[in-house]
């Protein structure tokens, strides 16, 4: 299961300590991941309405991973 808290603490950090330019943010979109910069994400899913924290897979600044979605494994 998602971790929205730790999602949107990430979100907060970015957008009130740092440049949320610098953040990208993987989301399922179509059974494909698709990546945008955090206020492209924003704009996108408007405030997780139409692309719920769930569907995200991972955020990193940089080379930085800040956040992965666990994976199942597969038997």
């Amino acid at each position: 299961m998602t971790r929205k808290g730790t999602i949107a603490e990430i979100f907060s950090k970015a957008v009130h300590h740092d440049d949320p330019v610098l953040y990208y943010v993987g989301f399922i979109d179509l059974g494909v991941v698709r990546e945008a910069t955090l206020p492209e994400f924003v704009a996108l899913s408007e405030n997780f309405e139409v692309i719920p924290a769930t569907r995200i897979t991972h955020i990193r600044r940089g080379n930085q991973m800040l956040y992965q979605k666990a994976t199942k494994k597969r038997s």
